[in-house]
This record gives structure tokens, C-alpha cells and sequence, in this order.
């Protein structure tokens, strides 16, 4: 049984039969029950067992929540979810995957269950302990540990040591790798993950339609004591060094299911017929779409006009309607099952993987060039200063006027208008423009987040290869589609909260009090100051990057605060969103590719009663588990969006070993030098056992390595030429030679007058990287 949570000083026992509540605990008394009720048991501990455990009801609820929100920003707890915890740490039991041997021989694990937006912290598995769990285990195995904490100036490389405590049945999993043929006719698998150090076995009769050098997919036998592991082919799925087959990497390593069921297909033939029953009639209003030239589906237009009414001179009237995906995907069928199952869209540079079959998503809901559509459109009225003064939702019939390109648009405003958009210029183009620069003032008041991070772009050919990589141009057609879908999302929330309505929340926390710290120990070394302060706000963020405009460390110090931020997730708790600096969130204005604005449209229909395809009751309850659900599948989407481009990038260069490239260190490990590429934004790796003729000190407040002996500095952000020494496409893995000779400082005060040593890297006041093998 878990301790009894310990009260504050002033908590009172009631004088009557019943339970009166009780006083706030103090800080300490709730980090106890976390610790004692959560992290040792498993069980799970949120906002509502801490107010049942403390007695804590009505008003005093509210005092509760602001107590644990301050314990979050001071970094004593992670508050962000419905389960709290004590912030970025591992249980004290917990369930780890051991994921690879590191260079000494270790094998190393990753917990199982991480919620953190920062990647998962290593694991070092002691196998010298005499059980037979301990000595059994192997990489890809799962095994439920006791965890410590290493302790400081030991010289332990990992954060934490696992004690093996019962190894657990291997999951029945299907992996990626390439086949081998052995002269015998059998073959073997080598895993595309490089880290699986291991091959599996194929007996003949199995493997007799698998090519030598293809890529499979296959599932592990179950393993025996003797010999090695053996494993089942399931799919044949081409050569992995052709482009086009690059994305299916990531869609079968991360389980993207990229089919449908024949039961989902054959509800397309009997979807809800379309009247214009209870549906506002918007077909005679030039809603426009403005998407990228090679959108293949259009679910959102816009329409605005001056505001012509007595109270709003210098006003206007901005429509924003989107595709009623609610129409035809209704609760509980097979087809809101696998949406739900899919959570998004997922988007490849040669396909995208869709959450929505395609007669729905680029057909039924695509709000095509005049073509009657279903929609739920949002009428809003904001005053000349772009303040939203009311809104109002209704569920309509439209018919788009247009589809024009996101460059086709930035044309006409620009004087240069072609046959489609010159006789939409004066009566449909440029009203919207008016209006987004109205709505610029009211963004301009309330401070958002204004990063500048170009994002790459891969453009491939008619066979599947890279044509080309390019950085897009930002142009004002992008902000103003933007901020208009903003407005409407912040209006689907307002509402939805106004009438008492469940709802998924876009959420996005506040970074953490120790990143606050660590970017503001960051900034200082470039000698710009910001506030150690628990609160921070976006408006502080945009005071250093006004500072570093066109400087050399714009770029730099543009990444570092992204990095500083917390990763925006879907919850049905309203904690605002940070980065937009708004207090009311939810995602409404992409249905066809994202489930969490699906569950915002039914939850509209309900709410305003307009008509069939409305949250039911029994979702409504389990919107909890949705959210947590769709926002981790939104994390394995951006995993595998990200994989794919690293792996395209790496097949496009693999031509080009032994070639020169300009880039920028983007990240600076105790283990070595991350390298962005200046032309096509690829990143490989430098070891630290590559860099120079002495031992590096990596010095985490300064991002740099700093030479031992001679004070050489590679700092992060710095400008660096390197060589391409190995490219592997399949693991998305570049490797580079450094070229580029430091900059002068001081060595480390500690470590001057010592003999020099050969490339090995030290982290600053810890033991060497590379040792010898533990026995």
C-alpha cells in the first residue's frame, strides 16, 4: 500500500460525520505521494488522485491547480498532462527496451513509456549480477528493471543503471532489413537499424522468392536457447537503394498502417446522401482555396468583405469554411475506427499516407473548383484593429470560386495577375489582404512567436528520384491563409468552451524552468542576457531574436530557442498554447488529415444542434484517451516524415563521397559534432575521435568541445567545411571529416600543462568517452 499522503501544517479534521476539506499540502507533501503512489507502484497519478488523496474539493481545486502548475514551472513536476510526475526523471521500476552495445561493449536500453517533448535519456544495463534475467538478455529484448540514478563525478557516461529484474516476452513484432542469399540456398537478414546488432536466419524453403539485396519485411521466430534467432519473410518490398522505396522504410518500421480494410472500402459505397436540409446556402459566396500548386486536396477556403455595419466601420467580415468530414464519417463505423487508428495524415516527399481513403479526402471533402461541397463555416467580424469582436458557426453548402496556388495568389497582389486571378484581384483578393493586415495589428499586440526556420523542401521526378532540394520562399499569401485558419480554430474553442462542451485542446506549455535555465546560460555565452525567471513569454523570446537579425548567429539562436520550447500536444485540459500566445486552442480547419479536428467538428455540431454526425456520448467520455492517443500518433507521423527525408537526403549524396561541403554545427555532443549543410540542410556526424590530436572537453554551457591542451573551440553555430566520408542511405546516416580548425580560447583551467592525447573525448570534470570494456 502506498503512504499516506502527508498534510500541511494547517489541514483540520472536520467536527462533523462527514469529511470537510482540507487545507493545501505544502510542495514536499505532493512530490512524497507522486514519488510513493506513482513512480514505485506504476500506478497512475494525476491532478484528480491528488486532490482525493488530500481532500481537496470545490474552490479549493482551483488553488490545488495553481499550486501544481507553479511545481511545473520550477521544473519539480511535469504538470503538462493528466498524469504528473516528477519532471524528465525514469520510474524506480520501469519497463526498458535495450536498443544496442555501445562502444564499450554495454548494452544500453531506453524506457519503454516517455512523455517528455526531449529524447528519452540512455540507460546502462548491469549484466554482472548473477540472476538468470541478467545474464540472458540481449539487444532487442524487454526487460522490467530497477533503476538508480548515477551519481555525479563517478564517471559514469549514462544518467542511469538498470538491475535487471525479470526479462519479458518479446513482443511479436515485424522489422525491416535486407536479405542476403547464402550459397546453401537459406539467407539472412540484416535489420536496416543499424543499432540491432544481430542478423536473423531464413531457412531455403522459406526465402525462395526473396532477391539478394532486397529489402523485407519479416517477423522474429520465437528464439531458442541454442543457435542463432530465426525469422519468417512476410514481404518482398524492392531494392532499398532505389528512392521510391525509401519512404516504405519508415512506414512499415513505425506500423503506419498505409492500406484499408475492405470493410472501410465497402462503406464508401454507402455514405450519407447530401441535401441541403438545415444548411446555410453559401454557394453564391466567392470562397476561394489558397494551397501549395501541388496540394492534391483543398479543405479550407476564405472569403472577406468590409464590415458594412453601423457598429464595425473599418471593420470587416472574414468566412472561413472547411470541409464537412463529419458528413460522411460518423461515430463508431469502420471508417472513424481507422482514422482514429491512423490519428493523421502522414506526408513523404513521393506519397503521403492518408487518414481518410481517397474518395473522401480528394473527392467528397475537397473543396473543389465549382463544385458543391459540405462544409461548417465560421463567420467572424473583427474591428479595424483586427480584434475579433464576434463569430458564429453554422453548417452550409459552398461551392469554391477558385483554386489558386499560394504563388499564384502572391502574384496578383504583387501586380501581376494571370487570367484566373485577374477578375478575382479587386473584389475577392485584395479584400482578404486588408483584412490580414487589420488582423497584423492585433497579432503585432499579442506577441506570438516569431522564429525564423526555413524549412527544406524535396522536390522528386516523374521516377521517384530528388530533382531537387530547396528552401521555399515565405511569402505574405502563406500568413495570411494562416492567420485566418488560426482565428477559426480560436473560435471553434471559444465556442465549444462557451457552451460547455467537451473538447481536444491544442495545447502547447510553456518551456520548462530548466530550459529556461539552460538557454539563458546558453545566451550568456554569447554575451546576450535574458531572464533566469520561471515565467517566461513569447514576447521576451522575440526581444533576442529582434537582437540577432542578420547577425551570424541568427540561424543558431533561432534553433536553440525552438529547442527550448515544449512540444504542442492534444489534451482535454486547456493550458493555452504558448507559441501563439493564446489562451482559447483547439484544431478545427483540417478534418480530412487530422482526427483531433474531427472530434472538434462533431463537438460543433452537438453543441449548436446542426444536425446528424455530432459527438456521442461515449466518445465524449473517452476524449482523454483520445487525445493522449492521436498525440503520439502525431509523433511517430513527424518520426517518420523526418527519417524519410534524412534517408532520401543520404541516398542523393551517396554519389558524392569524398566531396567538400560548407554547413554550420548544429549540435555538440560529448560524443562528437553535429554538421548542417548549407545547400541542402542534410545533417551527418563528426566523432570526437576524428577531431584533432589531443582530448576534447565537451562544455555543456558553452555548446563547444574545447581542446584540452591547446584550447581549440568548435562551438555550436560556428561555420565549418567538412568531407563526406560515408552516406547510408538506409539508416538516413551521413558521416563527415572535419576541415575547419577551431577557434583560439583558453584551455580549461583544470586540464592546461597535460601531456596531449589522441582524439578521445572528455565530458568537462566526468571520465574519458571511450574506455576500455567493463568486466
Amino acid at each position: 500500500m502506498a503512504n499516506s499522503p502527508r498534510r500541511g501544517k494547517n489541514d483540520k479534521k472536520s467536527g462533523r460525520g462527514g469529511r470537510s476539506a482540507s487545507a493545501l499540502p505544502d510542495k514536499a507533501a505532493v512530490l512524497e505521494f507522486i514519488q510513493s503512489s506513482g513512480e514505485t507502484s506504476g500506478r497512475k497519478v494525476g491532478k484528480r488522485e491528488i486532490a482525493r488523496a488530500f481532500n481537496i474539493r470545490g474552490e479549493q481545486r482551483i488553488a490545488l491547480k495553481a499550486l501544481l502548475r507553479q511545481m511545473a514551472d520550477e521544473g519539480l513536476i511535469d504538470g503538462r498532462r493528466k498524469n504528473i510526475g516528477r519532471q524528465g526523471v525514469i520510474p524506480a521500476v520501469a519497463v526498458l527496451s535495450i536498443t544496442h552495445l555501445d562502444d564499450d561493449g554495454e548494452l544500453i536500453a531506453k524506457p519503454m513509456k516517455w512523455s517528455e517533448e526531449q529524447a528519452p535519456p540512455l540507460v546502462r544495463v548491469q549484466t554482472d549480477n548473477k540472476s538468470r534475467a541478467g545474464a540472458s538478455v540481449g539487444v532487442g529484448d524487454r526487460i522490467l528493471a530497477r533503476i538508480d540514478q548515477a551519481v555525479a563525478g563517478t564517471g559514469e557516461d549514462y544518467p542511469y543503471r538498470a538491475r535487471v529484474l525479470k526479462k519479458l516476452p518479446r513482443e511479436n513484432r515485424e522489422l525491416l532489413g535486407i536479405f542476403r542469399r547464402l550459397e546453401d540456398g537459406s539467407g539472412v537478414i540484416e535489420p536496416v537499424d543499424r543499432k540491432l546488432l544481430r542478423e536473423w536466419v531464413v531457412a531455403a524453403r522459406e526465402s525462395v522468392d526473396a532477391t539478394d539485396g532486397e529489402l523485407v519485411r519479416f517477423r522474429p521466430n520465437k528464439s531458442s536457447k541454442y543457435g542463432p534467432q530465426s525469422a519468417r519473410l512476410l514481404d518482398n518490398l524492392g531494392n532499398p537503394d532505389e528512392q521510391k522505396t525509401i519512404s516504405l522504410i519508415a512506414i512499415h518500421r513505425h506500423g503506419i498502417p498505409d492500406s484499408f480494410p475492405k470493410k472501410v472500402l465497402d462503406e464508401l459505397d454507402n455514405l450519407p446522401a447530401l441535401t441541403l436540409d438545415n444548411r446555410a446556402d453559401l454557394r453564391q459566396l466567392p470562397l476561394i482555396t489558397i494551397d501549395p500548386s501541388d496540394a492534391r486536396d483543398h479543405d479550407d477556403a476564405v472569403h472577406a468583405r468590409t464590415d458594412d455595419s453601423d457598429d464595425n466601420r473599418g471593420g470587416f467580415v472574414v468566412t472561413v469554411a472547411i470541409a464537412d468530414v463529419a458528413h460522411y464519417v460518423r461515430p463508431h463505423t469502420p471508417l472513424d475506427e481507422e482514422a482514429l487508428k491512423r490519428g493523421n495524415s502522414v506526408y513523404f516527399p513521393d506519397r503521403v499516407v492518408p487518414m481518410l481513403p481517397e474518395k473522401i479526402s480528394n473527392d467528397l471533402c475537397s473543396l473543389r473548383e465549382h463544385q458543391d461541397r459540405p462544409c461548417i463555416a465560421v463567420e467572424m467580424r473583427f474591428n479595424p484593429q483586427g480584434e475579433k469582436i464576434a463569430h458564429k458557426f453554422m453548417r452550409a453548402m459552398m461551392n469554391s470560386h477558385a483554386k489558386l496556388s499560394y504563388e499564384q495568389a502572391q502574384q496578383a497582389i504583387d501586380g501581376r495577375p494571370d487570367e484566373t486571378t485577374a477578375p478575382l484581384l479587386e473584389s475577392v483578393l485584395e479584400p482578404l489582404w486588408r483584412a490580414w493586415r487589420a488582423l497584423m495589428q492585433a497579432r503585432e499586440q499579442r506577441q506570438p512567436l516569431e522564429l525564423e526556420l526555413p524549412e527544406r523542401k524535396i522536390i522528386m521526378n516523374d521516377k521517384g528520384h530528388i530533382k531537387d532540394i530547396i528552401i521555399p520562399e515565405r511569402l505574405d499569401a502563406h500568413r495570411v491563409i494562416e492567420e485566418f485558419m488560426i482565428q477559426a480554430n480560436v473560435s471553434a474553442a471559444q465556442t465549444l468552451e462557451k457552451l460547455k462542451s467537451p473538447l481536444i485542446y491544442r495545447a502547447h506549455a510553456a518551456p520548462s524552468f530548466e530550459k529556461v535555465h539552460a538557454l539563458a546560460d546558453f545566451l550568456h555565452t554569447l554575451k546576450i542576457k535574458f531572464p533566469r525567471n520561471a515565467k517566461v513569454s513569447a514576447r521576451q523570446f522575440n526581444h533576442i531574436l529582434a537582437q540577432v537579425v542578420g547577425l551570424d548567429v541568427e540561424q543558431l539562436v533561432n534553433e536553440t530557442i525552438l529547442r527550448s520550447q515544449s512540444q504542442a500536444e492534444y489534451s482535454i485540459e486547456n493550458d493555452g498554447h504558448f507559441g501563439l500566445n493564446l489562451r482559447h486552442y483547439a484544431h478545427f480547419t483540417s478534418p480530412i488529415r487530422r482526427y483531433a479536428d474531427l472530434v472538434v467538428h462533431r463537438a460543433l455540431i452537438k453543441a449548436l444542434h446542426l444536425g446528424d454526425g455530432g459527438l456521442p456520448g461515449e466518445q465524449a467520455k473517452n476524449l482523454e484517451n483520445i487525445a493522449s492517443d492521436i498525440s503520439n500518433l502525431e509523433r511517430r507521423a513527424m518520426a517518420a516524415e523526418r527519417e524519410t527525408v534524412d534517408r532520401l537526403i543520404a541516398f542523393h549524396l551517396s554519389s558524392q563521397v569524398g566531396a567538400t561541403f560548407e554547413g554550420r554545427i548544429s549540435g555538440v555532443t560529448r560524443s562528437g559534432l553535429f554538421v548542417r549543410l548549407n545547400d541542402t540542410g542534410a545533417d551527418g556526424f563528426i566523432p570526437i575521435s576524428t577531431i584533432g590530436r589531443e582530448y576534447f572537453i565537451y562544455n555543456e554551457e558553452q555548446q563547444a568541445l574545447i581542446g584540452e591542451q591547446s584550447g581549440e573551440t568548435h562551438r555550436m553555430g560556428a561555420p565549418v567545411s567538412v568531407r563526406l566520408v560515408e552516406a547510408i542511405p538506409t539508416a538516413g546516416a551521413l558521416r563527415f571529416e572535419l576541415l575547419t580548425k577551431g577557434t583560439a580560447s583558453r584551455p580549461p583551467a583544470s586540464r592546461r600543462n597535460k601531456p596531449p592525447h589522441k582524439g578521445k573525448g572528455k565530458s568537462k570534470g566526468g571520465a574519458p568517452k571511450h574506455r576500455g570494456k567493463r568486466r
